[in-house]
């Protein structure tokens, strides 16, 4: 029954993409702020109504019956010490609440550290010169590219943490380096055309220079070349691959359900688009967010490799990333504000 559930849940997003791409945007034209912004909200409201659909999943429906009879699993199967930690960890839901608190607090780390990612892609876009109206063609398609990459990373990184506890340690110290990475590596310096795919892309795929409206491919002279809009695309889904490495051990520190952490995943890349289009020019101006993503992904590390010593319940760990968020975006605004009143 679960299968049909999972089924459902991707076919759903699926057609909340065609619709956004066919229907509402039929041609190539820019994404005004007040309409990303309206997207964005109604995408976040779609992602709290989905928690109380998983607060009735996990209490009285299906996926309630398969997390108990996972964790009876993990418990009787395994021995003590890595038992103790994936329950310290509070991975598996033991009800409803649970469940839907997991889904939330995962879901708010995933939507906050895209944020550094909506800094690169504006990069991108600006390097290649890609004309705002073409840009919401290339994130769809990007999105749709990242949730199958996703999906199977998540696939793979379920399996690895129910057959090898020692992977919880490792997904923390993951998490410490990208926190460190973050905090001294400047996005400033990226350039998207020192990234291996995109010289391995350029050397034996014939390409084209000149844009040609929102067309990844065009045939010349009987051969098919390339557009820049393409070269965008492989590079963003590059970079987004590599986010994805510092996110999803993230997730993963927060629940190990698989169905909870795909859906988190998803309703994150689902906002990416609209928030990109909100933000892109704003970004800049959050001067400390930066310094608040780095303490989440501190705090999320140590949550992991402490696990077996000590468990942080998924409550507290909202409320600390929460609050790190927080401070991160009125620490920022308070200094703009003061030196606009010095002008």
């Amino acid at each position: 029954m679960h299968i049909f559930l999972w089924c459902g849940f991707i076919l759903f997003i699926l057609g909340m993409l065609a619709i956004d791409l066919g229907l509402l945007r039929p041609k190539a034209r820019v994404m005004s702020s007040s309409e990303a912004l309206r997207w964005s909200g109604f995408c976040c409201l779609l992602a709290v109504l989905f928690s109380g659909a998983i607060y009735l999943l996990y209490e009285y429906g299906v996926m309630g019956v398969v997390a108990e009879l996972r964790l009876q699993d993990t418990l009787s199967t395994e021995n003590p010490a890595s038992a103790e930690v994936k329950s310290g960890l509070g991975m598996l839901p033991h009800s409803g609440a649970e469940a839907a608190m997991q889904f939330l607090t995962a879901w708010i780390v995933e939507q906050s550290l895209s944020i550094d990612n909506i800094f690169v892609i504006a990069i991108i876009f600006s390097f290649f010169q890609i004309p705002l109206q073409h840009q919401h063609r290339v994130l769809f398609w990007g999105i749709l590219g990242a949730l199958i990459m996703r999906g199977g990373m998540i696939a793979i990184g379920a399996t690895l943490i129910s057959s090898f506890s020692w992977v919880n340690y490792l997904f923390g110290a993951l998490l410490l380096y990208a926190a460190a990475k973050l905090l001294f590596v400047k996005e400033d310096s990226f350039d998207p055309s020192s990234s291996r795919l995109y010289k391995l892309v350029t050397r034996f795929l014939p390409t084209t220079k000149e844009m040609h409206g929102e067309k990844f491919y065009i045939r010349k002279e009987g051969r098919y070349l390339a557009t820049p809009l393409f070269l965008v695309l492989i590079v963003i889904e590059s970079t987004d691959l590599l986010f994805a490495f510092d996110s999803i051990p993230a997730v993963f520190a927060i629940t190990s359900d698989p169905f909870l952490v795909f859906t988190s995943n998803v309703f994150a890349i689902l906002n990416l688009r609209s928030l990109y289009f909100a933000l892109a020019a704003l970004i800049s101006r959050f001067r400390y967010l930066k310094v608040a993503l780095v303490g989440v992904l501190f705090f999320i590390g140590v949550k992991m490799l402490i696990a077996s010593v000590f468990h942080i319940p998924t409550a507290w760990s909202m409320v600390v990333i929460l609050g790190a968020l927080s401070i991160g975006i009125l620490a920022s605004y308070v200094p703009s504000k003061g030196r606009r009143c010095e002008g």
